[in-house]
């Protein structure tokens, strides 16, 4: 998958920019819905990411990219879910993963990519 460019705040994929949290299923890009996480701010001092929202669950991995240093809380039900359903996940700042991404075909690729901090 082509991943040209990865900034605070913005990120480049195939030729789009974004401006936002993106999740990325079989090559598709949507906006990250963030709304089921919101509850847990509080918890965290930021909106984790909980199993409670639209997550790329096809395939054998889901990439977690957690922002430009690595601060996006993942909570542990989206684990939880990942071994109910044999998936294993690669949570790694968002730089790193964006690295591993081009090394995939965009339709094996499940995503979820946090472009801040």
């Amino acid at each position: 998958m082509r991943i040209e460019h990865v900034s605070f705040g913005a990120i480049n994929i195939e030729g789009e920019r974004y401006d936002h949290d993106v999740v990325i299923e079989r090559g598709e890009v949507r906006k990250r819905k963030k709304g089921p996480s919101k509850a847990h701010r509080s918890d965290f001092g930021h909106t984790p990411l909980s199993a409670g929202e639209n997550i790329p669950w096809r395939g054998d991995t889901l990439f977690i990219g957690t922002g430009a240093y690595g601060r996006l809380p993942v909570m542990k039900d989206v684990y939880a879910e990942a071994a109910k359903r044999g998936i294993k996940i690669v949570e790694a700042p968002t730089l790193e993963v964006c690295d591993l991404l081009g090394e995939f075909e965009p339709a094996d690729v499940n995503a979820i990519l946090h472009v801040t901090c």
